[in-house]
């Protein structure tokens, strides 16, 4: 095993941690409610493309963080973990963005007018219950798995590999849920957008 990074300081890092993740969640919730018309003269919607590259990466990198410590690997097990923790710091920059810039996109709205008629939701088929099934998932585990990413890399850092497999039992796949359905999500909705 690794020596520990930082010192441990529970009460330090819960409030850290509930504080960052309050302020992430909020910031993603309110700014989805705005729309800002802006030319940055490409189209915006690269930054969707950027988001699923960046969760193929994450994802590609969680199955390496697994086998790595699975063969007791443990520094590039770290570093692989830390590169996905950027990774996803960096998507949710890419994210935001999209999102303030492009604006809601609706699944089979091929006319990119904002409403789905009949004959748009007939086109769709059942691809559609499969994509908001699937949006079901994602978007409620997306909000609630910061906090324990977060709070599964203290216990490591901190040298507390115990507490640290314990959370990553129920860390790891959700993350990796999200990561995957990001991707998935991205390839459904990507042709209806404008």
């Amino acid at each position: 095993m690794l020596p520990p990074t930082f010192q441990k300081n529970d009460k330090k890092a819960k409030l850290l941690i509930y504080i960052v993740s309050f302020v992430v969640f909020a910031a993603v919730v309110l700014l989805s409610k705005f729309k800002l018309t802006l030319d940055l003269g490409f189209n915006v919607h690269l930054f969707a493309k950027a988001n699923a590259i960046i969760n193929s990466a994450v994802a590609i990198l969680l199955i390496a963080g697994l086998i790595t410590v699975k063969q007791k690997k443990y520094l590039l097990h770290k570093k692989i973990m830390l590169t996905a923790m950027v990774l996803s710091v960096l998507f949710l920059v890419s994210y935001i963005c999209h999102h303030l810039l492009a604006g809601e996109t609706m699944f089979g709205d091929t006319n990119h007018d904002g409403i789905l008629s009949a004959d748009e939701k007939l086109a769709a088929g059942s691809l559609r219950i499969v994509y908001y099934f699937i949006l079901a998932t994602h978007i409620p585990l997306a909000a609630i798995i910061l906090p324990f990413i977060l709070f599964t890399a203290y216990r490591a850092l901190i040298g507390e590999y115990g507490r640290h497999k314990k959370l990553t039992r129920i860390t790891w796949p959700v993350w990796f849920y999200v990561a995957v359905t990001g991707v998935i999500v991205y390839l459904m909705i990507s042709p209806y957008y404008s």
